[in-house]
């Protein structure tokens, strides 16, 4: 087992939880519904990965070699990529600050990620 990879995997679905909770709560009175739907986007999609790099923590102990970790890699990059792209872009939307909206073009970078990290997996299988 990569227990790295366990580890990250548990904090990071923490902060999902976190996450998820704060914006429910805390932020659902003071973002717009746009910007609320971007924050919550960016928690799915961590959550969603989360489960992917316990999947990969797990596998590595019958599935040895480095497309697995790879494949960790590029989770842990796409949730920073995709997910942190999508947290700051709300966090300046809810303080109307237009000129960050660069932001949104680092998202589909995370999502190549997200999609590499499947893709390394599925190899993974293959080959072993």
């Amino acid at each position: 087992m990569n227990k790295t990879y366990l580890i990250i995997a548990a904090v990071l679905g923490a902060l999902s939880v976190i996450l998820g909770a704060f914006g429910a709560h805390a932020l659902k009175s003071r973002m717009a519904p746009e910007a609320l739907d971007i924050f919550e986007t960016a928690v799915k999609y961590q959550f969603y990965h989360v489960f992917a790099l316990l999947a990969v923590a797990i596998i590595s102990q019958f599935i040895p070699g480095s497309l697995l970790t790879w494949s960790g890699r590029c989770f842990i990059a796409g949730m920073i990529l995709f997910s942190g792209s999508l947290y700051l872009l709300s966090y300046f939307k809810m303080i109307g600050n237009s000129h960050m909206n660069w932001l949104g073009a680092i998202t589909p970078f995370g999502g190549l990620c997200f999609i590499a990290g499947w893709l390394l997996l599925a190899f993974a299988a293959i080959k072993n």
